[in-house]
């Protein structure tokens, strides 16, 4: 066995060294995929409103205070889990009413709680929020939230 690692050795070690972590890379990539589309969203239950929905949630950058799902800022509440909260399961069409109303009284001005502001939103963006929320509490969360507050 040689004494020290030749040139061409090294570059030998460098190349399959890279190639197999490369296709490490390229498998772990394929099966999130594979996990995301096949076991963690139903897409049959992606409707237009939930679209809409979305689109009320990111222009209203409702991410910049609550997460979704652990993403965004910690400011305000989990809203992941929020359908649940509110009893969406046993009765969904009073958590939908429950959000309007939550969403409608903003900024309720309760002494020492955080102040949502008041978007104005229609009645029409208000169930299509409902139905994105409705959506994001379906999905596989693997038990995130921790805990039922959020």
């Amino acid at each position: 066995m040689a004494e020290r690692l030749t040139k061409s050795a090294a570059r030998n070690v460098f190349y399959g060294g890279s190639a197999f972590f490369f296709a490490i890379f390229l498998g772990l990539t394929a099966h999130s995929h594979y996990y995301m589309v096949t076991t963690s969203t139903n897409a049959t239950t992606l409707s237009d409103g939930v679209a809409r929905g979305k689109h009320v949630w990111e222009r209203n950058s409702c991410i910049n205070c609550h997460t979704l799902l652990g993403e965004g800022a910690y400011f305000a509440p989990e809203v992941g889990n929020v359908w649940d909260r509110w009893g969406g399961k046993e009765d969904p069409a009073a958590a939908r009413e429950m959000l309007k109303s939550w969403m409608q009284s903003q900024p309720s001005g309760a002494p020492g709680r955080r102040q949502m502001p008041q978007f104005n939103l229609s009645d029409q963006e208000l169930n299509d929020l409902a139905d994105f929320l409705q959506w994001a509490n379906s999905i596989k969360r693997q038990d995130w939230p921790p805990n039922k507050a959020g």
